[in-house]
């Protein structure tokens, strides 16, 4: 009989971004969660929904983003491959870098590892978490005690490091 410890698979804990400024914000958003968990992912805290000024662009629509912790037992990039399955399937059309989108799923942090894979193709935590009000802010909100796993900053330490400008171009709806 195998040690049971050994023969499942690890659970991965795993932070991720969603976000969405083209058509039915919210409706894309709850799409997107519900496809993560058709692949098993299950989806172990869920921030409120924050809308906020599209960056860099801020003439392009407002966006509405959420955090997610989920529960995973696939690989960094079988998780990458996923996810951009589901933006795919929600109608994400790749052109122009930070262009309007119907949905966008970032990888935040896989099981607080820093992780360089496939020619650059996932950099973990993610290489833009301690600049974005959308990612911060909604983390902070789902774990308070949250770091980044490369600098070893806290999250309310990150937040503070934030414009006045970043944090009032952010609201909790």
């Amino acid at each position: 009989m195998k040690n049971q410890d050994t023969s499942e698979k690890q659970v991965n804990k795993v932070y991720l971004s969603i976000g969405s400024n083209l058509g039915n914000r919210i409706n894309n958003i709850e799409k997107a969660k519900f496809e993560l968990q058709k692949y098993k992912i299950k989806i172990l805290k869920c921030s409120s929904n924050y809308i906020s000024e599209s960056w860099p662009i801020s003439s392009f629509p407002y966006y509405i983003n959420i955090i997610l912790k989920v529960g995973t037992t696939l690989k960094p990039l079988e998780f990458l491959k996923i996810c951009n399955l589901i933006e795919l399937k929600l109608g994400r059309v790749r052109s122009k870098k930070n262009y309007p989108r119907t949905c966008d799923i970032d990888i935040i942090d896989y099981n607080k590892k820093v992780i360089n894979l496939a020619n650059n193709k996932l950099i973990l935590p993610h290489v833009r978490v301690n600049k974005r009000n959308f990612v911060l802010l909604p983390l902070f909100e789902i774990d308070k005690s949250w770091k980044h796993p490369k600098s070893k900053r806290n999250i309310v330490d990150l937040i503070n490091s934030l414009s006045i400008k970043d944090l009032r171009s952010i609201k909790q709806i």
